[in-house]
């Protein structure tokens, strides 16, 4: 039978139409949008109590995925974002705190892999954590101070929109790193007003209407300063807001995954620039159109930022012999069978603030490990007479030790947060505030050695100079002795005024 050629000819219309689309077929953008110093149960998706808190993220949670075990390894923000640029862990990036990459460091950052496979790089704020090699310049670029101090979401809205255009102007997909500053210090208060070019937050929050984590006392100060927190997160919320408007706008959602996270904690005492839950844990958000189930939660698997690297270079599709210290999770977005991670590894070295006081270092060595159930913590500095200070306690602190005078409970929490044990262990799943050490607690005997194995096996892979110091844990002039040859500022601070 002759078939009519009409028929041929519309046969072959569609199959090159259907070709035709498949070559078209647009490349995946990245679009990574991260918070500063956010606690994750501080967004409404994650539970939070405090009355339309996050309306924007909690949008993005109900278009993609939310993970309810996920993880930052280092809780300061040069160092985790360091760990986000170069796929190592600090002791092999050299990242230990705030500083850059070694300049005889050959190791290539997320951004060049992905510039070299066409695609446009470009940050908005915290640029400087954000680039770990002095030698390295985005192809666009917004600092914080062009950006209302990192607090205005109009101006991270109209630089989002002229990335954007940038990108379909010159054919290229993207690579965007969006880093709000909030709400990282100085929270919102209202009573001191705007500067910088900062914006008022869509909604104020009194101290009553705001919830107390219950690593800290619920006093009278403790709320206040946490009512200002919340006016902060309230702002990342809007600039969250304008920054997806800007992406709708622009007709590139569809092709667009949109990771967002947190860089550490809360910048309070007990959480960021610590080893506990509080310090860690971080939101982790996706959304990937056609590839992610809308409003899936994983809630089984452990992921954690070390993989970020690897994870977006198989999204993307880039085979590379870069050597990294994680593994991509990408089989976790796409709901596939993927091996669980049983154990997330945390560390600090060097954190900020304490340098111009007596007797406040800026090394203080710590390393973590946890699962879902557990914590175990071993804390370096403790060998020494380093006293523990950091630039995250305001006025929680304050008020904390105004009632230490006559609370001895509060006075206990004080003390510990500026003298530690050598180790501390907590079963998250009675405690997940951390405040009970259970490290001499004899029913966690054998929990407490796996964590012990597993910390020691971890440090000697990843060769974690620490390694040596964490072998001779129980003897305690080796490991001052090289404690001291590690760290010469503890040596400054131990040896001062002696």
């Amino acid at each position: 039978m002759k078939v009519p050629s009409l028929i041929i000819l519309l046969i072959f219309s569609c199959l090159s139409f259907f070709e035709a689309d498949a070559q078209n077929e647009r490349p995946l953008n990245i679009l990574l949008f991260t918070a500063d110093d956010l606690d994750k149960f501080s967004l409404g998706c994650y539970g939070s109590e405090v009355a339309n808190i996050s309306p924007n993220i909690d949008k993005l949670a109900s278009e993609g995925m939310r993970f309810n075990h996920a993880y930052v390894n280092n809780s300061i923000c040069a160092p985790s974002r360091g760990i986000i640029a170069t796929g190592l862990y600090g002791h092999n990036s050299g990242i230990k705190g705030f500083m850059k990459m070694p300049a005889n460091k050959e190791h290539p950052l997320i951004m060049e892999v992905i510039r070299e496979h066409g695609y446009q790089v470009g940050v908005m704020s915290k640029v400087d954590h954000s680039t770990p090699k002095t030698t390295f310049t985005w192809d666009f670029m917004r600092k914080r101070s062009e950006l209302g101090d990192g607090r205005n979401p109009e101006r991270y809205y109209e630089s989002a929109k002229i990335f954007f255009e940038a990108s379909k102007k010159e054919g290229k997909p993207f690579y965007f790193m969006v880093n709000s500053d909030d709400p990282h210090r100085p929270f919102f208060n209202p009573g001191k007003g705007l500067q910088k070019g900062m914006a008022k937050p869509s909604r104020i929050y009194a101290p009553d209407e705001v919830v107390v984590p219950g690593f800290l006392p619920d006093i009278p100060d403790v709320r206040r300063e946490l009512s200002y927190y919340y006016n902060s997160v309230k702002r990342l919320d809007d600039t969250f807001g304008k920054v997806m408007q800007a992406l709708d706008e622009s007709g590139q959602k569809e092709n667009t995954l949109v990771i967002f996270i947190s860089d550490n904690g809360v910048a309070l005492p007990f959480a960021k620039c610590d080893n506990y839950y509080a310090s860690s844990r971080t939101p982790w958000i996706v959304r990937w159109p056609k590839i992610v189930k809308k409003g899936t939660v994983n809630d089984t698997h452990l992921i954690s930022l070390i993989d970020f690297f690897p994870t977006i270079l198989e999204a993307i599709g880039i085979n590379t012999k870069v050597s990294l210290d994680g593994i991509s999770h990408l089989p976790l977005y796409k709901n596939e069978d993927h091996k669980k991670d049983a154990f997330v590894f945390t560390q600090i070295d060097n954190k900020a603030g304490g340098k111009e006081a007596p007797r406040r270092s800026t090394a203080s060595p710590m390393r973590g490990v946890q699962n879902r159930d557990f914590v175990y913590i071993f804390n370096a500095w403790s060998y020494t007479d380093a006293v523990y200070h950091n630039n995250n306690e305001g006025l929680t602190m304050q008020a904390m030790q105004k009632a230490a005078k006559t609370n001895t409970k509060i006075a206990a929490r004080v003390n510990l947060f500026r003298k530690r044990p050598f180790e501390e262990f907590y079963d998250l799943r009675k405690d997940p505030n951390c405040r009970n050490n259970l490290i001499n607690d004899l029913t966690y005997v054998s929990q407490k050695e796996k964590m012990r194995i597993e910390l020691q096996q971890w440090m000697q892979k990843t060769k974690d100079p620490l390694s040596y110091v964490y072998e001779y844990r129980d003897n305690t002039e080796l490991v001052k002795k090289e404690l001291y040859r590690l760290y010469p500022d503890l040596d400054r601070v131990d040896n001062k005024d002696k």
